[in-house]
């Protein structure tokens, strides 16, 4: 089995330590990339909402876009533990803050 590689992601300006594949280190960057992008997006069109709402948003946004390519809401495939990385540090983001 392959050693897991160590990676610093940033998801709504917040810095996450997240051990990966080696081979799905490039995959976990893209989808951040397009995370983050989404949520700059939110942020100039809905100017005035709190982080929590763009990072919502931006989640419902991944998860809906991702059933229209495969037809069901989230595939079962080997990239669902990737995508369950994902919404486990998206839902601490939305923990921390709805605390603040």
């Amino acid at each position: 089995m392959a050693e897991l590689l160590p990676v610093n992601i940033v998801i709504a300006d917040r810095t996450y330590r997240l051990r990966v594949l080696p081979n799905d280190e490039e995959v976990l960057r893209r989808t951040v990339k397009l995370i983050n992008d989404k949520i700059v997006e939110y942020k100039t069109q809905l100017a005035g909402k709190d982080m929590q709402d763009y990072v919502s948003m931006a989640l419902l946004w991944f998860a809906t876009s991702q059933g229209k390519n495969s037809g069901i809401l989230l595939q079962e495939s080997d990239d669902d533990k990737l995508l369950t990385s994902i919404e486990n540090i998206l839902d601490k983001v939305l923990d921390n803050n709805s605390t603040v």
